[in-house]
């Protein structure tokens, strides 16, 4: 029975992991969408600080090994579960920064439409005003509680296994002591 948990357990690793390097890959997209115009504004900050947060992500290691047990199957168990949970943070934070980037693209994306490559003029305050508005709206809905909810619907969607993968308070406190 244990060998087949582990099995769905390794599967479950990979599920996660091509899910995590998917994210990366959609991230580093957004750096070739950073409009050179108003570098001031929120979105291109938030896109620089996606861009170096999901870089510093790439860079954390890890380091798989766990206190060895009674039994090879017992070891491979808890290496499963670390990885599971090591790999689950790792995900979380590259859906938090990929979901953050996405919204400062699209707001870069409404502000230029709006502007037509013209500076701001008085007729176009309104909608640009309304475009920051959702901005701000769409930045304070990517919560830690949204970014699990999101990834875990998504697992289900697909008809992954999920019965060990972890909490969002299991995922906050690896963050914290290990990355």
């Amino acid at each position: 029975m244990v060998d087949r948990l582990n099995a769905a357990r390794a599967l479950r690793v990979a599920e996660i992991i091509n899910d995590y390097r998917t994210l990366l890959v959609h991230i580093a997209r957004h750096n070739t969408r950073i409009l050179t115009d108003s570098c001031h504004e929120d979105i291109h900050k938030e896109i620089r600080e996606g861009l170096a947060a999901a870089e510093a992500l790439v860079s954390a290691n890890y380091n798989p090994s766990v206190a060895p047990t009674q039994s090879n199957t017992e070891t491979e168990k808890a290496e499963l579960q670390r990885t599971i949970l090591d790999a689950s943070a790792r995900r979380f934070q590259a859906h938090r920064i990929y979901l953050r980037v996405a919204v400062a693209t699209r707001w870069a994306i409404a502000r230029q439409d709006i502007l037509r490559g013209v500076q701001p003029v008085i007729q176009r305050t309104a909608p640009l005003h309304d475009a920051r508005t959702t901005f701000r709206q769409e930045m304070a809905q990517v919560t830690d509680q949204y970014v699990v909810d999101d990834l875990r619907a998504a697992d289900t969607r697909a008809g992954y296994w999920l019965e060990e993968d972890p909490t969002l308070p299991d995922i906050l406190g690896w963050i914290h002591h290990h990355l």
